[in-house]
């Protein structure tokens, strides 16, 4: 799916007109979901495309899950949440009756080992932390979770073969990491059992944003294939 990482609405027209039918999954974070980006979301979903909402939900769980029952009437695909129980048997209870997916978040793919020491966690590895995240979420309902491609697969032996994993931080081979600290290529995400993968900052940096969508397709498609 390609994130929409935008200022403005019609910025991100005009990048979903230039990809055309080479995407049809977008994810609206914050940056845009402030400009405007809800009342895209469904603009989105009336034009065909599925729609990621990576509003990344924390806060007492009332809250979050009226938050999510409003979501739910969007249509959008996925809805993201951060990982603590609260936060999730919260949003699971605003999702029932409805098709919306939720994620839950369990380390941010910029976070480190030094950043969650920084943070207040006692000395360990973020893969430790994210398996925890994702057993609780497991058990607590959750739909699927977001997790640095290195970690895909063992948040897929945890998970289980029915729920969804979605790795941001993936970077064609060659490209710039940027403030990811934890990348992969998209080959390796799906072979490494991911789902889907979120690919912003490489196609919207682009020259031919189309051309780099359909590249990365083909990517994932002989990655599957083998």
């Amino acid at each position: 799916m390609i994130g929409l990482d935008l200022s403005s609405v019609e910025d991100a027209r005009a990048l979903v007109h230039r990809i055309g039918d080479a995407g049809t999954f977008y994810k609206i974070g914050y940056q845009l979901g402030y400009a405007g980006g809800l009342s895209f979301a469904r603009e989105l979903v009336e034009s065909g495309k599925k729609v990621f909402l990576d509003l990344k939900l924390h806060d007492i769980g009332n809250t979050v899950e009226a938050g999510v029952r409003a979501v739910s009437q969007l249509g959008v695909t996925f809805l993201t949440v951060h990982a603590y129980p609260q936060t999730m048997r919260a949003a699971v209870a605003g999702r029932e009756g409805t098709a919306l997916k939720i994620l839950a978040v369990t380390v941010l793919t910029s976070y480190d080992d030094d950043d969650l020491v920084e943070a207040g966690y006692a000395p360990g590895h973020a893969a430790d932390l994210v398996a925890r995240r994702t057993v609780q979420a497991r058990d607590i309902g959750i739909d699927g979770i977001v997790c640095a491609a290195p970690e895909a697969s063992r948040v897929r032996a945890l998970l289980g073969p029915d729920r969804l994993i979605v790795t941001p931080g993936i970077r064609p081979a060659g490209a710039a990491t940027g403030d990811q600290k934890r990348v992969m290529t998209p080959q390796e995400a799906i072979r490494g059992g991911a789902d889907h993968l979120v690919v912003a900052r490489p196609i919207i940096q682009a020259v031919d944003p189309r051309a780099v969508a359909q590249a990365i397709v083909a990517d994932i498609s002989a990655a599957s294939a083998g």
